[in-house]
């Protein structure tokens, strides 16, 4: 039986490191089942060929069955030209790739619960919601300007642009996906200022006809980001568009305990999906050992999952990743008082061993 293509893209900073323990993890679940192929892309591309995605690098994530990123960027290369920044190099990939709906499933691990922020009458209630963001749409693919008025003042515009089949396909997966959970969508826009987002919501609500047993709510962005903090546990799928979904996925992060815990997928029509932690590169910790490889590893398991239909080793990840938290051992971005203290290594090394 031929292996089974998987690109890589360790990227900047901390990425080499959470990648690394990643395809150790996945080898010793799966063993002689990956054939990887590194990909530069990136800061580390723009270093080596002067630019954040070279062709042969996207060619590479096109020929594969998925694709596992680290992170990108950093302070080195932020005075880039914008068509050359590192983050280029990752709006490329997933263009490239035509994966439009990133899953983001927002999970508080028992074992965290004292590092979650929240009230502990607000954490004790579960914390258990997936945001499916539009990925390939929006202002971040929308046509960007600078110029000047006519008086001479310097302005710029950036536009946010929605077609009909856009808002349809990433409503489709949320209503499937909430279709296997607790039966509930909660669609997020702006719909009260927006043009786009009053499309949004009208094709939201067409779909939902096609998922009677799902009920479908609405909320403006601005309300949704206080709801997400004042009761979370009423959140099981959400479905906005891309800015709105970049900027609440990350409050998310915050609230299960930490940004190094979230893994996300980004998935197309087939089973060709682009998977990374939701978390940057962190330059200021990169070369310590202190970077926490869950996310990714986590990552690992979502590739697993829905590119590989192999969900008994996506399981026995997940129950690992579990089992070390429970024994209370914490790499630094999640340690509290009471907890053991360990490196990113030893965090992975105490996965694998439970596998």
């Amino acid at each position: 039986m031929s292996k089974k293509n998987v690109a890589v893209i360790p990227g900047d900073g901390i990425g080499p490191e959470v990648i690394g323990a990643t395809l150790k993890v996945l080898e010793k679940v799966a063993p002689n089942t990956f054939e990887f192929h590194e990909v530069a892309m990136g800061g580390n591309a723009i270093d080596k060929y002067g630019e954040p995605l070279p062709a042969e690098s996207l060619k590479i994530c096109q020929n594969a069955e998925a694709t596992l990123l680290g992170a990108v960027g950093g302070p080195k290369w932020d005075n880039q030209p914008p068509e050359k920044r590192p983050e280029r190099g990752l709006l490329g990939v997933r263009s490239g790739l035509e994966v439009f709906a990133n899953i983001r499933p927002a999970k508080i691990f028992a074992p965290l619960a004292s590092a979650c922020p929240l009230r502990k009458d607000i954490a004790e209630k579960g914390i258990d919601f997936i945001i499916v963001r539009e990925l390939t749409g929006g202002i971040y693919f929308g046509k960007h300007e600078a110029f000047k008025t006519p008086e001479g003042e310097r302005a710029a515009r950036d536009v946010m642009e929605y077609s009909e089949h856009e808002i349809r396909r990433i409503a489709h997966v949320a209503f499937k996906m909430a279709m296997g959970r607790r039966k509930i969508v909660t669609s997020i826009d702006k719909a009260n200022i927006l043009t786009s987002s009053r499309l949004w919501r009208e094709i939201v609500e067409e779909v939902a006809k096609e998922y009677p047993e799902v009920k479908l709510n609405h909320l403006y962005v601005d309300n949704a980001s206080m709801q997400l903090i004042r009761v979370p546990s009423e959140f099981d799928v959400i479905v906005t568009e891309n800015t709105f979904g970049d900027i609440l996925s990350d409050e998310a992060s915050q609230i299960i305990g930490s940004i190094g815990m979230i893994p996300s997928a980004s998935l197309g029509e087939g089973n060709r999906g682009f998977y990374e932690p939701i978390h940057g590169s962190a330059p200021d910790i990169a070369g310590q050992n202190k970077a926490n490889p869950i996310g990714t590893i986590l990552c690992g398991a979502m590739m697993l999952r829905y590119s590989f239909n192999m969900n008994a080793e996506a399981d026995k990840i997940e129950n690992a990743v579990d089992e070390v938290l429970k024994a209370g051992l914490r790499t630094p971005d999640i340690y509290t008082e009471g907890t053991k203290l360990i490196t990113g290594s030893q965090m992975r090394d105490e996965i694998i061993s439970r596998l």
